[in-house]
């Protein structure tokens, strides 16, 4: 029996569980660990034990928290504020992003390169800093837009109204998402064999035909997982109002979900309650993900 027949039969050995050892410590002990640690958290409680200056002693309280995380009716105004917010988030941003890759994967588009950096580049800004560049955008007292309705002698718009303020907030996460999904799609468009589209267009499709009825059924996939990034998204925001909130009153320190988590554990110091609040809230976000991947596959089905 040769060397090689030898080791073939021995397989690949311990080598790519080596190679992979670095990622599964990781990934516990900045996953697994955290998750476990906040679940251990929200069983437990902070209680004054003994008679005038009692001694604060951690106890456990069972579902306690999750039962005032259930029943606080600031969650629940900061859950539709965010469901408010990602009905125009999510739609636009997909809605961009498919018409951005598209029309780049037009064979007589130019400049196509200077183009997809362009898109993405607001993707590089961090969160914060996007946040406070458009919050001095809005602020009045500065900004170039109400400056220029003011030259023209129309009405400054009103960035921080009680409805326009959803707006304001959801163009912020448009403007830094709308580049990395766009990548993605196109990627997914330049993947796809090019002799589908030479076909049709023997056939006598127009640009628009080949679009609709072939590259956006073949981009169902990536328009699934896109569109899922997307609502984890709206279900974690938080740097955005958090942000724009120092500039104006419309923004409560409680707005949406995880800034009402943030107000719980740091501000009102009940680090327990805001730790059954995030399990809550991760599972949302793991049962909505779930939820829309499962209609997302079968529209795809039907459609196919």
């Amino acid at each position: 029996m040769t060397t090689v027949s030898r080791r073939r039969r021995r397989g690949p050995g311990a080598a790519p569980y080596l190679m992979a050892l670095p990622a599964v410590v990781l990934f516990i002990a900045f996953f697994l660990i955290p998750i476990g640690y906040a679940i251990w958290l929200s069983l437990h409680a902070m209680r004054v034990r003994g008679k005038g200056f009692g001694v604060r002693t951690e106890v456990f309280v069972g579902m306690e928290n999750y039962v005032t995380a259930i029943t606080d009716s600031a969650m629940y105004e900061a859950l539709v504020r965010m469901l408010a917010y990602g009905v125009i988030m999510v739609p636009v941003t997909m809605g961009l992003a498919l018409s951005f890759a598209l029309m780049l994967d037009v064979p007589r588009v130019g400049l196509k390169g200077f183009t997809r950096i362009s898109i993405f580049l607001p993707y590089a800004v961090p969160g914060v800093i996007a946040s406070v560049l458009w919050g001095f955008t809005y602020l009045p007292a500065v900004s170039p837009i109400t400056r220029a309705f003011t030259e023209l002698g129309l009405p400054a718009p009103d960035f921080f109204g009680d409805v326009s303020i959803y707006f304001s907030i959801a163009n912020i996460a448009i403007w830094g998402s709308v580049g990395f999904n766009m990548v993605v799609l196109y990627t997914a468009l330049r993947a796809m064999p090019a002799e589908v589209y030479e076909a049709a267009k023997i056939d006598g499709a127009s640009e628009w035909q080949i679009a609709w009825r072939i590259k956006i059924p073949l981009l169902a996939p990536a328009l699934i997982m896109t569109s899922v990034f997307s609502l984890i998204g709206m279900l974690q925001v938080f740097s955005e109002p958090n942000t724009v909130k120092s500039v104006t009153n419309s923004i409560t320190p409680d707005w949406v979900p995880l800034m009402r988590i943030y107000q719980q554990a740091f501000i009102e110091n009940d680090v327990y309650l805001g730790s059954a609040t995030s399990v809550l809230l991760a599972l949302v976000t793991v049962l909505l993900s779930l939820a829309a991947l499962a209609v997302f596959r079968l529209r795809a089905r039907r459609s196919a």
